[in-house]
């Protein structure tokens, strides 16, 4: 693995381009592969999927071992990022993204899945602790400070008797991913209000979401 990432170095570019050095990052958390593809573990990825959507990019640009692109969201640059380090070392592409551009902290969102909130639901935060989530927790080591706003999207509570790393790389219900494509979706929006300097409007506005339930006919 160490091998490849060293390919990877020598292979990308910095192909910032018109967008410019990016002064924030959007980091979408998951693992990489298709065995991990929609899973809840994979939510960020499924976010940042849905942003990158939105603004008619792709991530698919090889750099600080993950997968990059370096865009124009309104007035500012920003590198969109999925991690492929898998999600206990998320915090090594972050790490060493934001050292490069000189980023701080408080200029990267992260896009998790959180077990503690059920599908449809999502919770902006500014800062934080890891709560238990490894991923997180890395990025917290990498950049030596939780200063760095979130937005947690809801995956659902394990069963009792489940294991938690099985229920985290468990695949998603279609019920469940259609009950969290309004929080998906509303990521890009959050994250520019985020970035803007209105966190607390973010979080006015969508940490008080509710699930869309569709009625059966």
């Amino acid at each position: 693995m160490a091998d490849i990432f060293e390919l990877f170095k020598q292979i990308s570019k910095d192909n910032s381009g018109a967008a410019g050095a990016p002064t924030h990052m959007i980091v979408g958390l998951g693992n990489p592969g298709k065995d991990y593809a929609e899973t809840r573990h994979n939510a960020g990825f499924l976010a940042m999927d849905k942003i990158c959507a939105s603004l008619g990019c792709e991530c698919q640009r090889v750099k600080f071992k993950a997968f990059t692109n370096t865009v124009k969201i309104g007035d500012k640059s920003v590198l969109l990022m999925m991690p492929q380090t898998y999600m206990n070392l998320s915090g090594e592409a972050v790490g060493e993204a934001a050292s490069y551009y000189n980023i701080p902290a408080e200029n990267i969102i992260v896009l998790v899945d959180d077990i503690y909130l059920e599908p449809g639901y999502m919770r902006i935060r500014k800062k934080g602790s890891a709560g238990g989530h490894n991923g997180l927790k890395n990025i917290i080591e990498h950049l030596g400070s939780d200063n760095f706003p979130r937005i947690k999207l809801g995956v659902g509570a394990k069963p009792k008797e489940a294991d938690l790393a099985a229920w985290v790389t468990g695949r998603l219900s279609r019920a469940a991913y259609d009950l969290m494509t309004p929080c998906l979706d509303a990521c890009l929006d959050a994250s520019k209000l985020i970035m803007n300097g209105k966190a607390d409007e973010a979080m006015g506005k969508y940490n008080g979401m509710k699930p869309e339930v569709k009625e059966e006919n």
